[in-house]
Protein backbone atom coordinates (compact mmCIF):
# COMPACT_ATOMS: atom_id res chain seq x y z
CA UNK A 1 0.00 0.00 0.00
CA UNK A 2 2.99 1.95 0.48
CA UNK A 3 4.45 1.94 -3.04
CA UNK A 4 0.43 2.08 -4.77
CA UNK A 5 0.13 5.44 -2.13
CA UNK A 6 3.76 7.04 -3.60
CA UNK A 7 2.73 6.52 -7.23
CA UNK A 8 -0.78 7.97 -6.69
CA UNK A 9 0.84 10.95 -4.97
CA UNK A 10 4.08 11.67 -7.11
CA UNK A 11 2.76 10.95 -10.43
CA UNK A 12 1.61 13.16 -12.76
CA UNK A 13 -2.52 13.17 -12.98
CA UNK A 14 -2.27 12.98 -16.67
CA UNK A 15 -0.22 9.92 -16.43
CA UNK A 16 -2.46 8.34 -13.88
CA UNK A 17 -5.49 9.00 -15.87
CA UNK A 18 -3.91 7.78 -18.70
CA UNK A 19 -3.11 4.20 -17.12
CA UNK A 20 -4.54 1.03 -19.35
CA UNK A 21 -5.27 -2.42 -17.23
CA UNK A 22 -1.84 -3.59 -19.17
CA UNK A 23 -0.32 -0.95 -17.26
CA UNK A 24 -1.42 -1.83 -14.42
CA UNK A 25 -0.64 -5.37 -14.51
CA UNK A 26 2.85 -4.69 -15.59
CA UNK A 27 3.26 -2.14 -12.55
CA UNK A 28 2.45 -4.96 -10.51
CA UNK A 29 4.85 -7.85 -11.75
CA UNK A 30 7.33 -4.96 -11.50
CA UNK A 31 6.58 -4.72 -8.10
CA UNK A 32 6.87 -8.72 -7.49
CA UNK A 33 9.86 -8.85 -8.88
CA UNK A 34 11.66 -6.02 -7.03
CA UNK A 35 10.02 -7.23 -3.96
CA UNK A 36 9.20 -11.24 -4.08
CA UNK A 37 9.17 -11.64 -0.12
CA UNK A 38 6.12 -8.95 0.53
CA UNK A 39 4.16 -11.24 -1.90
CA UNK A 40 5.42 -14.89 -1.47
CA UNK A 41 6.74 -17.24 -4.31
CA UNK A 42 6.13 -16.71 -7.82
CA UNK A 43 7.28 -18.17 -10.45
CA UNK A 44 11.25 -17.65 -11.98
CA UNK A 45 11.93 -17.04 -15.31
CA UNK A 46 15.54 -18.27 -16.16
CA UNK A 47 15.65 -14.69 -18.41
CA UNK A 48 15.63 -12.58 -16.18
CA UNK A 49 17.86 -14.24 -13.46
CA UNK A 50 21.08 -14.23 -16.06
CA UNK A 51 19.92 -10.39 -16.55
CA UNK A 52 22.51 -7.96 -14.99
CA UNK A 53 21.23 -4.87 -13.52
CA UNK A 54 23.23 -1.55 -14.60
CA UNK A 55 23.09 1.79 -12.63
CA UNK A 56 22.67 5.43 -14.54
CA UNK A 57 23.31 8.56 -12.23
CA UNK A 58 21.45 11.17 -14.92
CA UNK A 59 21.65 14.81 -14.19
CA UNK A 60 18.65 16.18 -15.36
CA UNK A 61 19.75 19.81 -15.39
CA UNK A 62 18.12 23.17 -13.86
CA UNK A 63 14.31 22.00 -14.60
CA UNK A 64 13.26 22.66 -18.16
CA UNK A 65 12.71 19.46 -20.16
CA UNK A 66 14.51 20.74 -23.25
CA UNK A 67 18.25 21.35 -21.13
CA UNK A 68 18.44 17.32 -20.56
CA UNK A 69 21.12 16.27 -22.66
CA UNK A 70 20.38 13.91 -25.44
CA UNK A 71 22.58 11.01 -22.93
CA UNK A 72 20.25 11.51 -19.82
CA UNK A 73 17.23 11.10 -22.36
CA UNK A 74 17.79 8.10 -23.66
CA UNK A 75 18.99 6.52 -19.95
CA UNK A 76 15.14 8.03 -19.11
CA UNK A 77 13.35 6.18 -21.69
CA UNK A 78 15.30 2.94 -21.35
CA UNK A 79 14.56 2.64 -17.48
CA UNK A 80 12.94 0.13 -15.57
CA UNK A 81 13.38 1.88 -12.37
CA UNK A 82 13.66 5.39 -11.81
CA UNK A 83 14.53 7.05 -8.39
CA UNK A 84 13.85 10.83 -8.33
CA UNK A 85 14.74 13.44 -6.39
CA UNK A 86 11.40 15.24 -4.80
CA UNK A 87 12.85 18.96 -6.76
CA UNK A 88 12.80 17.37 -9.81
CA UNK A 89 9.78 18.35 -12.12
CA UNK A 90 7.03 17.45 -13.87
CA UNK A 91 7.74 17.81 -17.18
CA UNK A 92 10.68 15.54 -16.78
CA UNK A 93 9.11 12.99 -14.81
CA UNK A 94 6.49 13.19 -17.51
CA UNK A 95 9.33 11.99 -20.09
CA UNK A 96 9.84 8.55 -17.92
CA UNK A 97 8.08 5.75 -20.09
CA UNK A 98 4.90 3.95 -18.60
CA UNK A 99 6.09 0.71 -18.04
CA UNK A 100 8.87 2.21 -15.89
CA UNK A 101 8.55 2.27 -12.09
CA UNK A 102 8.74 5.21 -10.20
CA UNK A 103 10.26 6.16 -6.67
CA UNK A 104 10.21 9.93 -5.53
CA UNK A 105 12.92 10.17 -2.38
CA UNK A 106 10.58 11.07 0.61
CA UNK A 107 13.02 13.77 1.61
CA UNK A 108 11.73 16.60 3.93
CA UNK A 109 13.84 18.39 7.14
CA UNK A 110 15.16 15.79 9.65
CA UNK A 111 14.22 13.15 7.16
CA UNK A 112 17.09 13.45 4.32
CA UNK A 113 19.37 10.70 5.30
CA UNK A 114 16.92 8.02 5.82
CA UNK A 115 15.08 8.49 2.51
CA UNK A 116 18.41 8.75 0.92
CA UNK A 117 19.16 5.40 2.32
CA UNK A 118 15.64 3.95 1.33
CA UNK A 119 16.82 5.42 -2.40
CA UNK A 120 19.71 3.18 -2.14
CA UNK A 121 18.53 0.22 -0.75
CA UNK A 122 15.48 0.01 -3.45
CA UNK A 123 18.10 0.58 -6.88
CA UNK A 124 20.41 -2.08 -4.82
CA UNK A 125 17.23 -4.48 -5.03
CA UNK A 126 16.23 -3.30 -8.64
CA UNK A 127 20.15 -4.00 -9.53
CA UNK A 128 19.97 -7.55 -8.20
CA UNK A 129 16.45 -8.28 -9.90
CA UNK A 130 18.38 -7.18 -13.23
CA UNK A 131 16.91 -4.07 -13.47
CA UNK A 132 18.40 -0.64 -15.37
CA UNK A 133 17.71 1.65 -12.41
CA UNK A 134 18.20 5.44 -13.49
CA UNK A 135 19.19 7.96 -10.78
CA UNK A 136 17.72 10.88 -12.31
CA UNK A 137 19.45 14.17 -10.28
CA UNK A 138 18.81 17.82 -9.92
CA UNK A 139 21.26 19.69 -11.84
CA UNK A 140 24.34 17.92 -12.38
CA UNK A 141 25.34 14.42 -9.80
CA UNK A 142 28.42 15.56 -8.62
CA UNK A 143 27.24 19.89 -7.49
CA UNK A 144 26.03 19.04 -4.24
CA UNK A 145 23.89 15.91 -5.19
CA UNK A 146 25.93 13.20 -3.78
CA UNK A 147 26.27 11.47 -6.66
CA UNK A 148 30.27 10.48 -5.52
CA UNK A 149 28.46 8.70 -2.39
CA UNK A 150 26.03 7.03 -4.58
CA UNK A 151 28.54 6.02 -7.17
CA UNK A 152 30.71 4.64 -3.78
CA UNK A 153 27.50 2.80 -2.84
CA UNK A 154 26.61 1.11 -5.38
CA UNK A 155 30.70 0.41 -6.46
CA UNK A 156 30.98 -1.31 -3.36
CA UNK A 157 28.17 -3.73 -3.74
CA UNK A 158 29.45 -5.05 -7.36
CA UNK A 159 27.73 -2.54 -9.75
CA UNK A 160 30.01 0.61 -11.54
CA UNK A 161 27.43 3.42 -12.38
CA UNK A 162 27.74 5.10 -15.46
CA UNK A 163 26.98 8.96 -14.71
CA UNK A 164 26.05 10.79 -16.84
CA UNK A 165 26.14 15.11 -16.63
CA UNK A 166 23.72 17.34 -16.24
CA UNK A 167 23.03 21.25 -16.38
CA UNK A 168 24.23 22.69 -13.19
CA UNK A 169 22.08 25.84 -11.86
CA UNK A 170 24.94 27.24 -10.27
CA UNK A 171 25.71 28.50 -13.47
CA UNK A 172 22.81 28.26 -15.93
CA UNK A 173 20.30 30.03 -13.21
CA UNK A 174 22.74 33.45 -13.40
CA UNK A 175 22.55 33.20 -17.52
CA UNK A 176 18.72 32.63 -17.25
CA UNK A 177 18.89 36.03 -15.41
CA UNK A 178 21.08 38.04 -17.73
CA UNK A 179 23.83 37.44 -15.14
CA UNK A 180 27.44 36.84 -16.81
CA UNK A 181 29.13 34.88 -13.90
CA UNK A 182 32.33 35.83 -15.10
CA UNK A 183 32.97 39.55 -17.35
CA UNK A 184 35.89 41.20 -18.62
CA UNK A 185 36.95 44.01 -16.18
CA UNK A 186 34.01 42.88 -13.51
CA UNK A 187 34.83 38.78 -12.96
CA UNK A 188 37.59 37.41 -12.92
CA UNK A 189 36.35 33.91 -11.07
CA UNK A 190 33.53 32.01 -10.04
CA UNK A 191 32.94 30.34 -6.76
CA UNK A 192 30.00 27.98 -5.73
CA UNK A 193 29.41 26.89 -2.04
CA UNK A 194 26.87 25.17 -0.31
CA UNK A 195 24.48 27.67 2.10
CA UNK A 196 23.89 24.77 4.23
CA UNK A 197 26.38 21.88 5.41
CA UNK A 198 26.40 18.37 6.21
CA UNK A 199 23.87 17.69 8.90
CA UNK A 200 22.46 21.68 8.66
CA UNK A 201 25.77 23.41 9.41
CA UNK A 202 25.88 26.37 8.41
CA UNK A 203 28.71 27.76 5.64
CA UNK A 204 31.47 29.79 6.91
CA UNK A 205 32.02 31.91 4.04
CA UNK A 206 35.02 32.72 1.93
CA UNK A 207 36.72 36.15 2.58
CA UNK A 208 35.64 39.13 0.02
CA UNK A 209 37.41 39.16 -3.71
CA UNK A 210 35.60 42.36 -5.51
CA UNK A 211 36.44 40.32 -8.82
CA UNK A 212 34.82 37.44 -7.20
CA UNK A 213 31.29 36.00 -8.39
CA UNK A 214 29.84 34.01 -5.48
CA UNK A 215 26.69 31.30 -6.34
CA UNK A 216 25.30 29.98 -2.99
CA UNK A 217 23.26 26.86 -3.38
CA UNK A 218 20.61 25.89 -0.66
CA UNK A 219 20.75 29.16 1.40
CA UNK A 220 17.72 30.94 1.34
CA UNK A 221 16.25 29.36 4.17
CA UNK A 222 18.75 30.65 6.17
CA UNK A 223 19.58 33.86 4.46
CA UNK A 224 19.69 36.56 7.30
CA UNK A 225 22.54 34.50 9.18
CA UNK A 226 24.10 34.32 6.15
CA UNK A 227 24.07 37.64 5.00
CA UNK A 228 25.43 38.72 9.01
CA UNK A 229 28.28 36.04 8.51
CA UNK A 230 29.03 37.63 4.73
CA UNK A 231 29.14 41.10 6.38
CA UNK A 232 31.44 39.97 9.01
CA UNK A 233 34.18 38.66 6.08
CA UNK A 234 34.03 42.17 4.64
CA UNK A 235 31.21 42.09 2.17
CA UNK A 236 30.18 45.46 1.23
CA UNK A 237 26.07 46.31 1.88
CA UNK A 238 25.78 47.78 -1.37
CA UNK A 239 26.77 44.41 -3.14
CA UNK A 240 24.49 43.65 -6.29
CA UNK A 241 23.22 40.11 -5.04
CA UNK A 242 20.36 38.21 -7.08
CA UNK A 243 18.10 35.13 -5.89
CA UNK A 244 17.68 33.20 -7.80
CA UNK A 245 14.33 30.55 -8.32
CA UNK A 246 12.96 27.93 -9.91
CA UNK A 247 15.57 28.70 -12.93
CA UNK A 248 14.31 27.74 -16.70
CA UNK A 249 10.75 26.72 -15.39
CA UNK A 250 8.20 28.48 -16.23
CA UNK A 251 7.12 29.91 -12.90
CA UNK A 252 10.86 30.99 -12.93
CA UNK A 253 11.42 34.19 -10.42
CA UNK A 254 14.71 36.94 -10.35
CA UNK A 255 14.89 38.85 -7.46
CA UNK A 256 17.58 42.15 -8.15
CA UNK A 257 18.93 43.73 -5.04
CA UNK A 258 21.75 44.42 -2.81
CA UNK A 259 23.16 42.57 0.26
CA UNK A 260 21.41 45.65 2.31
CA UNK A 261 18.06 44.44 1.01
CA UNK A 262 18.25 41.12 0.22
CA UNK A 263 16.54 39.46 3.42
CA UNK A 264 13.65 42.51 2.99
CA UNK A 265 13.08 41.64 -0.68
CA UNK A 266 12.70 37.69 0.00
CA UNK A 267 10.66 38.46 3.46
CA UNK A 268 8.03 40.68 1.16
CA UNK A 269 8.42 38.21 -1.70
CA UNK A 270 8.15 35.06 -0.56
CA UNK A 271 10.14 32.07 -1.12
CA UNK A 272 9.68 29.70 -4.07
CA UNK A 273 11.96 26.80 -4.08
CA UNK A 274 14.49 25.39 -5.34
CA UNK A 275 16.52 28.69 -5.39
CA UNK A 276 20.03 29.80 -5.23
CA UNK A 277 21.94 33.40 -4.53
CA UNK A 278 24.07 35.15 -6.22
CA UNK A 279 26.52 37.99 -4.88
CA UNK A 280 29.06 40.09 -6.75
CA UNK A 281 29.45 43.57 -8.84
CA UNK A 282 28.53 40.68 -12.38
CA UNK A 283 24.61 40.77 -10.62
CA UNK A 284 24.53 44.63 -12.15
CA UNK A 285 26.99 44.14 -15.48
CA UNK A 286 23.97 43.72 -17.95
CA UNK A 287 20.60 44.93 -15.88
CA UNK A 288 20.84 47.91 -13.98
CA UNK A 289 18.38 49.49 -11.61
CA UNK A 290 17.55 52.15 -9.47
CA UNK A 291 14.45 50.19 -6.90
CA UNK A 292 15.84 48.83 -3.74
CA UNK A 293 15.19 45.41 -5.53
CA UNK A 294 13.51 44.65 -9.20
CA UNK A 295 11.40 41.34 -9.44
CA UNK A 296 11.17 39.41 -12.72
CA UNK A 297 8.55 36.94 -13.35
CA UNK A 298 8.56 34.55 -15.65
CA UNK A 299 10.22 31.76 -18.23
CA UNK A 300 9.14 32.11 -21.71
CA UNK A 301 11.16 29.00 -23.24
CA UNK A 302 15.12 29.42 -24.96
CA UNK A 303 14.08 31.24 -28.01
CA UNK A 304 12.58 34.04 -25.37
CA UNK A 305 14.64 34.10 -22.43
CA UNK A 306 12.88 37.60 -21.62
CA UNK A 307 9.78 37.27 -21.95
CA UNK A 308 7.70 37.57 -19.10
CA UNK A 309 6.16 40.33 -16.97
CA UNK A 310 8.84 42.46 -15.29
CA UNK A 311 7.68 43.81 -12.21
CA UNK A 312 9.69 46.37 -10.08
CA UNK A 313 9.21 47.02 -6.39
CA UNK A 314 9.69 50.10 -4.57
CA UNK A 315 9.60 49.67 -0.98
CA UNK A 316 6.66 47.02 -1.18
CA UNK A 317 5.14 49.34 -3.72
CA UNK A 318 4.84 47.00 -7.01
CA UNK A 319 4.71 49.18 -10.63
CA UNK A 320 3.93 46.90 -13.90
CA UNK A 321 7.07 47.73 -16.33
Amino acid sequence: MRWLSQICEYWPLRRLAALTDTDIDTLFREFAASSPSKIGPTSTNPETVRKTGRIILAGSGPGNPDLLTRAAHKAILSADLILADKLVPSPILDLIPRRATIHIARKFPGNADKAQEELLELGLAGLKAGKIVVRIKQGDPYIYGRGGEEYDFFRAHGYVPCVLPGITSALSAPLFAGIPATHRGVADQVLICTGTGRKGAPLDPPEFVASRTLVLLMSLHRLSALVDDLRKKGYPIDLPVAVLERASCTDQRVIRTSLEHVCAAVEEEGSRPPGLLVVGLACRVLMGYEQRWVVEEGFCGLDDLRGGELVLEEGGEGVVA
